[in-house]
């Protein structure tokens, strides 16, 4: 490899880079005095540049690194020299930025993957969250809004043909809440009370009346943990983040002494 062909490699230019971003501030800024010592160092150049590749799905320049080096730069300083100044306190904004990665961290300080046992304790005790709804097959035939002509059909037991419509006619296994998304809450809800094997009517859905015979149906079930895994992993994981912060916090609240006008201090005397 010749000495032209290593100074054009993109890879000596980065290191070049770093350097004299080094250089140049361990001139400006020698010493650390009253915190006014900002380093740049290689992990954080190779984290801004793998940000710049990210986005633009190219590497940066010298100067676009450069540039990017010296917003960092600009940024702390900026952020420096507010603090000094006290603007960030009572800046309700701030505090809840701060709180809410401490929060993150307390969070996850404890973070591990749940067993198989708590997870289906877990379902067991919230039943609610992972209950599936139960599910109906029935017939129906349509007679618009031919009151008339459906009660006759119902005091015969027999639907008969009905109206001409593009609903089904035959509805298998469908879950309660498919039912009434399709047909309507109030009829889904009827087919709950309706006996099942004889045609009965009429039942109003959003379209019109109805004669129908349930065949068979189950009310709600809770599945086994093999078919909510995902949904029990998911609420197991944020029921276990939500204590861990209470927890967290209950720990610390013991370690202030609190006033409130009006009320006796609480909290840790020492």
């Amino acid at each position: 490899m010749t000495v032209r062909s290593v100074l054009r490699e993109p890879l000596l230019h980065f290191l070049l880079l770093g350097l004299g971003l080094f250089g140049l501030h361990a001139a400006v800024a020698p010493a650390d005095r009253d915190g006014r010592r900002i380093d740049i160092d290689a992990a954080q150049l190779s984290g801004i540049d793998r940000q710049f590749r990210a986005t633009w799905s190219r590497p940066p320049t010298a100067a676009e690194l450069s540039a990017l080096a010296e917003q960092r730069i600009r940024d702390e300083i900026v952020y420096r020299e507010g603090r000094a100044m006290g603007l960030d306190r009572d800046d309700a904004m701030i505090k809840r930025r701060v709180r809410q990665k401490y929060d993150l961290i307390s969070e996850d300080e404890n973070g591990r993957a749940a067993t198989d046992a708590e997870l289906d304790a877990y379902r067991r005790a919230h039943p609610q969250l992972f209950m599936q709804p139960g599910v109906v097959t029935f017939d129906q035939s349509f007679f618009g809004n031919n009151t008339a002509a459906a009660a006759s059909a119902a005091g015969r037991g027999d639907p008969g043909p009905g109206q001409p419509s593009l609903l089904p006619r035959h509805v298998e296994t469908t879950p309660v809440d498919a039912v009434a998304r399709d047909f309507g809450s109030a009829f889904a809800a009827r087919l709950a009370g309706l006996p099942v094997g004889r045609w009965i009517g009429p039942v109003a859905s959003g379209y019109g009346l109805h004669l129908v015979r349930v065949s068979s149906r189950s009310g709600r079930v809770l599945p086994p943990l093999a078919a909510v895994r995902g949904d029990v992993e998911r609420e197991w994981e944020n029921d276990r983040r939500l204590k861990a912060r209470e927890a967290d916090y209950a720990r610390l609240r013991q370690e202030y002494v609190v006033t409130v006008a009006g009320h006796s201090p609480t909290g840790s005397g020492g």
